[in-house]
């Protein structure tokens, strides 16, 4: 992944395309890997992980879980299992709330690590998660800005 503080930007005009982004992203990571998304509801932060969940080859739906915070995944990295913890932190209070989660658990554990409204629990992120900022251009062109990850 990109260093700390490198940054990468990306242009992608539909969602088709956001996807394929995310599947070769998925590429990049392996386990203990965290990628940190934000951007406004509708930037396209789900359809990312859609498409990194589609890399790894999982299977069956990918849908945010924002009531119930974690979906799990099973994927594969080089023929061996993978699990995918997909977490969305849009109703959370704050950090607080995640610990109380088990957050160390995934974050430190052998999964890769996708949240989405990553702001939202900044300080409680592990250190070397890549950061993805999305902006919506227009109604299908969207701007990934990519800063930190490990090296």
């Amino acid at each position: 992944m990109a260093g700390e503080g490198h940054i990468e930007s990306i242009v992608t005009r539909s969602a088709e395309e956001t996807q394929r982004f995310g599947a070769s992203l998925a590429d990049r990571l392996g386990p203990g890997d965290c990628v940190g998304l934000d951007g406004d509801l509708g930037a396209g932060k789900t359809c990312l992980i859609q498409g990194v969940c589609s890399g790894f080859g999982v299977e069956g739906p990918v849908t945010s879980p924002t009531f119930v915070l974690i979906n799990e995944y099973e994927g594969r990295r080089d023929e061996r299992p993978l699990s995918i913890f997909h977490f969305d932190l849009y109703r959370l209070a704050g950090g607080e709330d995640l610990i109380d989660l088990g957050c160390d658990d995934y974050f430190y554990g052998d999964g890769v690590c996708l949240v989405e409204w990553a702001a939202r629990a900044e300080e409680e992120l592990p250190a070397g998660t890549l950061r993805i900022q999305i902006e919506a251009v227009d109604e299908a062109t969207r701007r990934l800005l990519l800063t930190g990850g490990r090296t």
